[in-house]
Formats: C-alpha cells, structure tokens, sequence
C-alpha cells in the first residue's frame, strides 16, 4: 500500500480534527458530510450503539454532547494510518475536553473542565469515511462527577497522557519495514497472552514488554505500570474471572504505522465467559458474552513501552442485566434536575 494513500487518509481525518477543535455548532452538521458518506455506518459505545449516516451522528451524538459543554474542544495525541483485513484505516486517540455545564446523559453537570478519552478508528474509501468505530469513555466523565456508581478501580484514574515520545501523531512518510516490525511484536505478545492457562511464566510478558512499561486502561480499570502492576491490578483478576477469554469471529482490523499499531473490531474484540469471581465485583453468572476493546501499542527498542486500551464497560454491563445508568441516577438523586421521588 503506497505511503500516498495513508498521508490522504490522515488529511482527510485531519479535516475532521480541525472542525472538532475550533467547533462552530452551527455549521458542524454540515462538515460532517464533507468527510463521511451519506450512509456511513457510526458505529459508537454503548448507549449510542449504531448510527446510520453523519446526520445521526451529529443529532444524537454531538448535539447532546455540545449542549452539556458548548465549549467542546478535541484534542488528539495519536493519529496513524495502515491497512489491514483489505481496509485503510486512520486510528486516532485523544480527549474530547471542556466545560461541563449541563447535565450529559444524566450525568450531572460540575461546572468544572472535564477530560474524556476516546479511541476513534475510520475506514476510508475514495477519501471519503464509510465507517467509524469508537469508544467515548464515558464512564470517566461520570468519575469526574462523582456519579460512577460502580466498583472502584483497581488501578489509578488519570487523565492519560500522551505518548512519552510526543511522536504520536505520525507525519512521516509511511515506513512499511519498521510498520511490519512493530505490527510482528505485538502479535508475538498477544499470541503469548493465549498461553496464560499455562501459567503466567509461560506468557513470557518481559520478553514483549518494557520494564517500565505504562498500561492505560479505561475509567474503571484505571492505569498502571510495570508487569506487576499489569498482573495485579488487570490481568490476574481478569483471566481468573474470564480464563476462556479469546478473540471473536467479528470483523477485526490490525495495523501498524511506526512505532505505534492498532486495533479495533467490531460489534465485539472478545469473547468469554464470566465464570469465576474477582473482576469489577461481578458475581461469577456463568454467562457467556461478547466484550468490545479498541486498542494502541507504542514501540520502542524491539519492547512495548505504552498501552492505550478502552474497553465498552457500559456495554459489559449492559450484556449482563445491570443498567449502569439508572444506577448512577439513583446514587446521584439529589442533584438530577427532577428527582425521581417526584
């Protein structure tokens, strides 16, 4: 795939970065249809589910958002491009920042600057966006509003950085020697990972992963660093909860640009059964389901040195009968704008 074709696809998203930056509300619908085909498919976390065409996309997703924080503002800290499954993709993550002012899905407003992480992936055909998939991380906003409901992580909550590098957004002519390399060790690692009913000495994590790697995980997993802080604070509830976790038959997309590789798939990255106890405080229901994770690795020297992971918790949830949403309006009943006893 000549470089010419990746550098059009990340000015194409460029375009859309530049209109969600500076947003003038007013003429955003409009933009929108610059850059996505009419029937795009929008496909976007949980609650929003799958949008049909940029109209949707501005009317139920942006309109509510710019309402709650009119000063809405992105901000991306990776931008890279590949091909992968016959599709050119741009992945991109970064936070959607500003002013919290009104409430937003019910969650209620702080009047404070708010920070939420996304993880946006665009297939591209004929310079146009044909399909998105995404993940808002919404469940940081409802943190930042002291309205998750839920378990607390065991990991830290932060705003997470950018790369440490500050080389994520990849302007560089498109170097498919070093692309293949860094797309080769992060499909060692994840194939090593599928060792882990082995033991975890057999998953060989410090033969991928840097000893002072960083892994970034969603509001309610929370980040952590070094092997053991991944073993302890993620992967050993995780596998102990779901040891059959592995990959879906969903549709996936794997690529690499640099240093930096990707991942998305869609409806869903993973499938598990929820078997034993010790993750997110979920009873072991023997419930088998479907888990949606989009994904960005950063190399450096032949080692894995960052991990950017969101997971769809609300969907999760949801797949598992509890509404996280009324749960947070029933924790946060006092400060909802009509209280549910009326």
């Amino acid at each position: 795939m000549s470089d010419s074709v990746h550098n059009q696809n990340k000015q194409l998203v460029n375009i859309l970065r530049a209109m969600l930056y500076d947003i003038e509300p007013d003429k955003l619908r409009d933009q929108l249809k610059e850059v996505f085909t009419p029937d795009a498919k929008i496909q976007l976390s949980f609650p929003f589910e799958t949008l049909d065409g940029p109209e949707a996309f501005f009317e139920k997703a942006y309109v509510p958002l710019l309402n709650a924080i009119p000063d809405l503002e992105r901000r991306d800290f990776i931008i890279m491009a590949g091909h992968a499954s016959g599709a050119n993709l741009v992945g991109c993550a970064g936070h959607y920042t500003g002013v919290f002012e009104q409430p937003w899905l019910d969650i209620p407003a702080t009047r404070h600057l708010i920070f939420m992480r996304y993880h946006e992936f665009f297939i591209i055909e004929d310079n146009k966006i044909i399909e998105m998939q995404a993940i808002w991380d919404i469940p940081q906003v409802m943190m930042q509003a002291n309205a998750w409901p839920m378990t607390p992580s065991l990991g830290i909550e932060v705003v997470v950085p950018a790369p440490a590098t500050n080389d994520g957004i990849i302007t560089a002519p498109y170097d498919q020697a070093k692309a293949d390399a860094s797309q080769q060790l992060v499909v060692d690692m994840i194939n090593s990972l599928q060792k882990s009913s082995e033991g975890h000495d057999k998953m060989q994590l410090d033969k991928y992963w840097h000893p002072k790697m960083m892994w970034y995980g969603p509001a309610g997993i929370g980040s952590m660093r070094r092997i053991s802080g991944f073993r302890n604070w993620h992967q050993i509830p995780f596998l102990k909860a779901m040891p059959d976790r592995g990959l879906s038959d969903d549709p996936s997309y794997f690529f690499a640009d640099s240093d930096y590789v990707g991942f998305t798939a869609w409806p869903a990255a993973m499938t598990l059964t929820l078997s034993d106890d010790g993750w997110l405080g979920i009873p072991p229901v023997n419930k088998t389901m479907t888990m949606r994770s989009l994904d960005f690795w950063r190399c450096e020297n032949g080692l894995i040195r960052e991990n950017w992971v969101l997971v769809d918790l609300l969907e999760t949830y949801h797949l598992l009968g509890v509404d996280v949403f009324e749960r947070m309006r029933e924790v946060t009943i006092a400060r909802q704008p009509r209280p549910l006893w009326d």
